[in-house]
C-alpha cells in the first residue's frame, strides 16, 4: 500500500515580533510568493495578536493562510487579557498554536489547560498546531520518549478519532528553538516516527497517515530541504527565519521540492 499524500505545511510563527506597518510589508511580500490557485505547499503566518486583521487583509487573494498564536479556552466573558476562539475565526485565523514551549516553560501553561484549549480550537472550528519537545537535559538523559508521551497525552487525552483531521503535531526540541542549534535531520525524523507510532497506537492508523508532523527548531534556509526531504517530517513551524520574507523565501521553495519528492531522499 502507497504511503498518503501529505502536503507539506511551512508555518511562520512570528512571536512577539514586527509593528502594524512591518507585519503588514512582511504579509504582502509572503502573499506575492504563494499566490492563489498554488498547491504545492502550504504556508501559514501567525502574527501576533493586535495585526492579526491587517495581515488578514495583506493576505486577502492569496493562499497564505492566517493563524493565531495562542487562544484561551473559555466563551467570551469575563476573561481580561484573553482571546476566544470566535474572535480568532471572526477575523479570519483557521490555525492556532497550542502548547508552543514559550509558553510551556516561561508562561508556565499545564497539560489540562492545553488540553482544553486544544479542545475548544476545535470545536470553535480552528486547526490546530499542537507542539511537543524536550529540554537539552531531558534528551540527554534519554528521556525524550518519555517527555512526548507525557505532552502528548497531557494534549490530547479525550480526543475524538473524527477530530485528529483537525490537529497537526509540531515537534519542537526546545533546545534548538532559537539557538542555532538543530536536530539532524535523522533525529527529527526518528522522533516524527515515534509520534506517529504513539498516535497509531491510540487512532486508527490509515487515519494518523494522513497527519502532518511538522518539525520546528532553528529552521532556515540552509537546513530547510534536508530536514524537510526526510519521509516523516510534513512541514517546519519557523520562528526567526520567518521575519523576512528573503529568508522564509527558501524554506517555502524547499518545502515545495520535498512535497514533489525533490529533496535530498528518494
Amino acid at each position: 500500500m502507497s504511503e498518503p499524500f501529505r502536503r507539506k505545511l511551512v508555518a511562520g510563527n512570528w512571536k512577539m515580533n514586527t509593528t502594524r506597518a512591518s507585519a503588514v510589508e512582511l504579509a504582502r511580500g509572503i502573499a506575492q510568493l504563494v499566490p492563489a490557485g498554488r498547491t504545492d505547499v502550504d504556508v501559514l503566518v501567525c502574527p501576533p495578536f493586535p495585526y492579526l486583521y491587517a495581515v488578514a487583509s495583506a493576505i486577502e487573494g492569496s493562499a497564505v493562510q492566517l493563524g493565531a498564536q495562542d487562544v484561551y479556552y473559555e466563551p467570551p466573558g469575563a476573561f481580561t487579557g484573553e482571546v476566544a476562539v470566535n474572535m480568532l475565526t471572526d477575523v479570519g485565523c483557521r490555525f492556532v498554536i497550542v502548547g508552543h514551549s514559550e509558553r510551556r516553560h516561561i508562561l508556565c501553561e499545564t497539560d489540562s489547560v492545553l488540553r482544553r484549549k486544544v479542545a475548544a480550537a476545535i470545536v470553535g472550528g480552528l486547526e490546530v498546531i499542537f507542539c511537543v519537545g524536550e529540554h537539552l537535559a531531558e534528551r540527554e538523559a534519554n528521556q525524550t520518549e518519555k517527555i512526548l508521551d507525557s505532552q502528548m497525552a497531557g494534549g490530547l487525552t479525550g480526543l475524538a478519532e473524527a477530530d485528529l483531521e483537525h490537529v497537526t503535531i509540531a515537534y519542537e526540541p526546545v533546545w534548538a528553538i532559537g539557538t542555532g542549534r538543530t536536530a539532524t535531520a535523522q533525529q527529527a525524523d526518528d522522533v516524527h516516527l515515534y509520534l506517529r507510532k504513539w498516535l497509531a497506537d491510540r487512532y486508527n492508523p490509515r487515519r494518523v497517515q494522513s497527519t502532518r508532523i511538522l518539525y520546528g527548531g532553528s529552521v532556515n534556509p540552509k537546513n530547510a530541504l534536508e530536514l524537510l526531504s526526510e519521509p516523516n517530517v510534513d512541514g517546519a513551524l519557523v520562528g526567526g527565519a520567518s521575519l523576512k520574507v528573503e529568508t522564509f523565501q527558501p524554506i517555502i521553495e524547499a518545502a515545495a521540492v520535498a512535497t514533489q519528492g525533490g529533496g535530498t531522499k528518494a
